[in-house]
């Protein structure tokens, strides 16, 4: 899938699943579980252990969308989509994961906390801004930055929730993703991957409802 065929269904969609935990079985029971509730684009950290094994296997699933997140190097930018990563997303402005990411021909997400590094990554070739981490004001943030940059494709992570991801939506974001408030850590560690279906379930149908 190349990066625009990405965008579009990012942009359909509006949300992603963001998973960071530190056992590779509970990564595997949680993002089960959000697929089940619904989430067909997805992201594994590389912190992760057996990152790479993660995306393989989900990667050959019909319907998802895999990415990798916390991307560094670019050695593990190329690691990930040999595995069958389709986007590429990183907690920094790095140019170069951004063109390593051109070069292997799938989406890059680059860390932005501000409109200057938001420009920039847009400048280097980012088809979307991760904005992380988000703010205190959030959606107003969101819809302050595209005032005078409308062209930016703002994904809001940190900080969004079940209750906020309509007005980061409704604020001119293009998608958003759930990490901690999707994966609470109890949850995992108690094995309440019920509870994580069904909040997945809630979290997509608040989205829908954005038009």
């Amino acid at each position: 899938m190349n990066p625009e065929e990405f965008k579009k269904e990012l942009q359909q969609v509006k949300a992603s699943a963001i998973l960071r935990t530190s056992d590779n079985q509970a990564a595997r029971n949680a993002m089960d579980a959000a697929v089940r509730g619904g989430f067909r684009i997805i992201e594994f950290t590389m912190t992760i252990p057996g990152a790479l094994d993660l995306i393989r296997d989900y990667s050959r699933q019909d319907g998802l969308l895999v990415g990798a997140g916390t991307v560094l190097t670019v050695q593990e930018a190329r690691s990930a989509v040999e595995a069958g990563a389709c986007y590429l997303v990183s907690p920094v402005l790095d140019p170069e994961i951004i063109h390593e990411a051109a070069a292997l021909g799938v989406a890059s997400m680059p860390g932005c906390s501000t409109p200057t590094e938001m420009l920039a990554a847009h400048r280097q070739g980012a088809q979307l801004q991760k904005l992380f981490p988000a703010p205190g004001i959030g959606p107003a943030y969101v819809q302050q930055t595209l005032g005078p940059l409308p062209f930016l494709n703002i994904v809001p992570t940190s900080g969004v929730t079940l209750e906020n991801a309509g007005d980061f939506l409704n604020a001119g974001s293009f998608a958003v993703g759930f990490v901690k408030s999707l994966f609470e850590p109890g949850d995992i560690a108690a094995g309440h991957f019920d509870v994580i279906e069904n909040r997945a379930r809630d979290m997509l149908e608040a989205v829908a409802k954005v038009s």
